[in-house]
């Protein structure tokens, strides 16, 4: 009943707060909440825009479309990123390392399929929802940092846009010795829950990340826009089309959330925020719980181990 009170009655808060002289990224940006929420950002003042994007052609579009509805030329940069690479993550993270300052970061690229394939040697969701979206969180941490140093009067922002869909689901294979790579072997994967067992994952790893960071330094956050209209669903079938017809939220209203989470205050840090405001309530009973706390703690270990193979001594971005 939350969940529909949100949909219908709650309308996210129309941004207006300066973004003047400041260096954002938004991830999945050249369509749907990222595009909106970009938009949003150049709109308020932002001296630069970075879109990162898998698909170029479709961000130069984006950008050409931002230029022209905000009347701000010069500000939109396209910078390719695919999610489902690690190679690809860590060239991109290498190219933000050498950006003079880095203020705010939305981590809004996603992916939901019922398809079951491989990435990296984990299913394609848990390794873009969630492995290398973590990757690509601790990548910029040392920037948003050095931002915070250069400039004390404003803490760098860091959001993952996670989903209330999280709480759809239970985690028994928290128990399991490599949880993520348990649910990445075909015969134990059901794929019409992937999407809202990854976004499970990746709060239970934000909320640990977000422990392990000062928010004096670096603000992070969880951000659910609700349900809205989206490509996100573009390879869920008609079921959900019809489902998105009925209930979502238009795209513009949506991305208002993704804009509140890199403005939010200190008390966001850690938090999850939905309809724009913090409200940890709203977090599953599971992750709020102490079993919940377990199963963040050894999803950690294991997200670690992981990282490190990938680019030995990231975990000291932390």
């Amino acid at each position: 009943m939350g969940f529909l009170y949100s949909q219908f009655f709650v309308t996210p808060t129309y941004p207006t707060q300066s973004f003047a002289d400041q260096t954002v990224l938004v991830t999945g940006a050249n369509v749907g909440l990222g595009l909106e929420a970009a938009r949003h950002i150049t709109r308020l003042g932002a001296a630069r825009v970075i879109l990162g994007v898998r698909n170029v052609a479709a961000g130069k579009e984006a950008k050409e479309d931002i230029e022209k509805s905000t009347g701000r030329s010069g500000v939109c940069e396209v910078w390719e990123v695919d999610l489902a690479s690690h190679a690809s993550v860590l060239a991109f993270g290498k190219r933000i390392s050498q950006l003079p300052k880095l203020d705010a970061a939305i981590l809004n690229a996603a992916i939901a399929t019922q398809e079951f394939s491989i990435s990296e040697g984990y299913e394609r969701s848990i390794t873009v929802n969630v492995i290398n979206t973590l990757l690509l969180g601790l990548l910029l941490l040392p920037t948003l940092k050095a931002t915070r140093q250069k400039n004390p009067s404003r803490t760098p922002r860091l959001a993952f846009v996670v989903s209330e869909v999280h709480a759809w689901v239970n985690l028994p294979e928290w128990k399991e010795d490599e949880p993520m790579k348990f649910v990445s072997d075909k015969t134990n994967t059901k794929m019409a829950d992937r999407y809202p067992l990854s976004k499970l994952l990746e709060v239970l790893l934000v909320q640990e990340l977000a422990g392990r960071v000062r928010g004096s330094e670096v603000i992070i956050n969880m951000i659910n826009p609700g349900f809205c209209h989206s490509q996100l669903g573009r390879e869920m079938g008609f079921g959900f089309k019809v489902y998105q017809m009925v209930l979502a939220r238009s795209t513009e209203v949506g991305s208002r959330t993704l804009v509140a989470g890199v403005t939010a205050g200190l008390e966001s840090h850690g938090a999850y925020m939905t309809d724009g405001h913090v409200e940890n309530t709203a977090l599953s009973p599971f992750v709020r719980s102490d079993e919940g706390r377990q199963a963040r703690e050894k999803l950690w270990a294991e997200l670690s181990s992981i990282l490190e193979g990938v680019y030995p001594g990231i975990m000291q971005n932390i």
